[in-house]
């Protein structure tokens, strides 16, 4: 009995992700019949960034633009530590089942780490309300861009603009934002550097990029049909 408070907890984080799982769904509505099972239906893996970008969102929609940039701010440095911990782990020393050719091995274990490197971005993506916060480091840039342009930050807001623009180069409203910022530049006192992505921005848009190139590449060449079919 001590346990169900779990039970129910890790039931509901599953069906955030899995929505469609009919066993979890028949486990969830049983939970649901118990008396008090409510107060457990929460997520179990809600994480700080997760909360502060909820929070950082509440305040933008209410104007509150310095609370809003002061939590998503930190939301930012929280989730891209979350990020290379994720990754980090998929480093981990992995189990021989058969002396298979040398380099066949490694190969296989190389593609192992990239595909669970991979599949990090997406774990760690918030589900808020039951819908999944689509392109989640992009999404965090574009709040901050509005709510620095609101309080006349224009350093800021074009840098967050240009840091927007690595993950989503076609979408025609920032780069409306951009010219508009580059055509007052001189009025603001902007300078090139301002109109750069962030580093942390560039870092996280290289290394996702890099890494889904190479397991592409890794699929493609070092991998046979039938592994390609279980990875998937």
């Amino acid at each position: 009995a001590n346990n169900l408070p779990k039970a129910i907890a890790a039931a509901h984080t599953f069906l955030l992700k899995h929505p469609d799982d009919e066993m979890m769904q028949r486990n969830m509505a049983y939970y649901k019949s118990i008396p008090d099972a409510e107060e457990h239906i929460k997520d179990l893996e809600t994480k700080p960034y997760e909360n502060l970008f909820v929070r950082a969102v509440r305040a933008y929609n209410g104007d509150n633009w310095r609370t809003s940039i002061s939590d998503m701010e930190l939301a930012l440095p929280d989730f891209f530590k979350a990020y290379d911990d994720c990754t980090a782990a998929c480093e981990g020393s992995r189990e021989i089942k058969d002396f298979k050719d040398f380099y066949l091995s490694i190969a296989d274990h190389y593609i192992e780490v990239l595909a669970c490197k991979v599949q990090c971005e997406s774990n760690l993506t918030p589900i808020i309300g039951g819908f999944v916060v689509e392109k989640f480091v992009a999404t965090m840039y574009h709040y901050l861009q509005f709510a620095y342009y609101k309080l006349n930050d224009m350093k800021n807001a074009a840098s967050c603009a240009a840091s927007y623009l690595l993950f989503d180069q076609k979408d025609e409203v920032m780069k409306q934002n951009m010219v508009y910022y580059q055509y007052h530049k001189d009025k603001w006192g902007l300078t090139e550097e301002d109109f750069q992505p962030r580093s942390e921005a560039v870092r996280y848009h290289n290394i996702t990029t890099l890494q889904l190139e190479m397991y592409e590449f890794a699929k493609e060449h070092l991998m046979d049909d039938d592994e390609v079919s279980f990875l998937e």
